[in-house]
């Protein structure tokens, strides 16, 4: 898939790269890796994203429009959504604001999870990308 910042575009190989059950696994490997906060963040000033089925907050730090710095906070017992914050987390953080906004608002039906997520959950992470490109764009 073109568009992608090269981080974003190894994950989405990984997942193609696997067998439909063994991208669920995937996912919930990426939930265990999504990064603590740092000391300074907590959940509670991070803007929230109802959209998803689980409490999630995100936080867009545009200090370096060059290096943008993204962080999430989703609760451990809230894997798929953690997965999800995890892949955004590790695909564009530290991205240009630029290559962060030229992600396509669809890119996460490449990670081939369309038939073993609930369109629901796929919702949740289209949400995560759409505040993250909102907060870009203010």
């Amino acid at each position: 898939m073109s568009g992608l910042p090269q981080p974003l575009a190894d994950i989405v190989d990984d997942f193609a790269g696997v067998g439909e059950q063994d991208r669920l696994e995937l996912l919930l490997e990426f939930s265990r890796e999504l990064p603590e906060l740092p000391a300074h963040l907590t959940a509670a000033a991070m803007e929230p994203v109802p959209e998803c089925q689980s409490p999630l907050f995100l936080d867009v730090d545009l200090t370096d429009r060059e290096a943008v710095r993204l962080y999430f906070s989703a609760p451990p017992e809230a894997p798929t959504t953690r997965g999800f914050a995890s892949i955004l987390a590790q695909g564009l953080d530290g991205q240009s604001a630029a290559a962060i906004a030229a992600v396509p608002d669809d890119f996460y039906h490449a990670l081939g999870l369309d038939s073993v997520v609930s369109p629901l959950r796929l919702r949740g992470m289209s949400a995560m990308l759409a505040r993250i490109k909102r907060r870009l764009a203010a």
